[in-house]
């Protein structure tokens, strides 16, 4: 993948929903237009993130699984940082 994050928050391991907590708490701490790779093996984020964005300001440019590893990129938008 070409898309080089600004930060990487690894949370393998973690059952849901603390993926989407801990990526939402990174998130809060990044500036508008930067970008988060967050890796889970928590086969619930998958729509977990999906759904997340969906009802965000935020965009996910991609997404894959690779090695039962779940990998997000997270473009972080403006307006309300939930």
């Amino acid at each position: 993948m070409s898309l080089q994050p600004d930060q990487v928050l690894d949370v393998c391991g973690l059952p849901c929903p603390l993926p989407l907590l801990k990526a939402k708490q990174a998130l809060s701490r990044l500036e508008v237009g930067q970008l988060l790779e967050v890796r889970a093996t928590d086969a619930g984020s998958w729509g977990d993130f999906a759904t997340y964005i969906a009802q965000s300001a935020h965009e996910m440019p991609a997404r894959e699984e690779r090695d039962s590893i779940y990998h997000y990129w997270i473009r972080k938008g403006e307006g309300r940082a939930s």
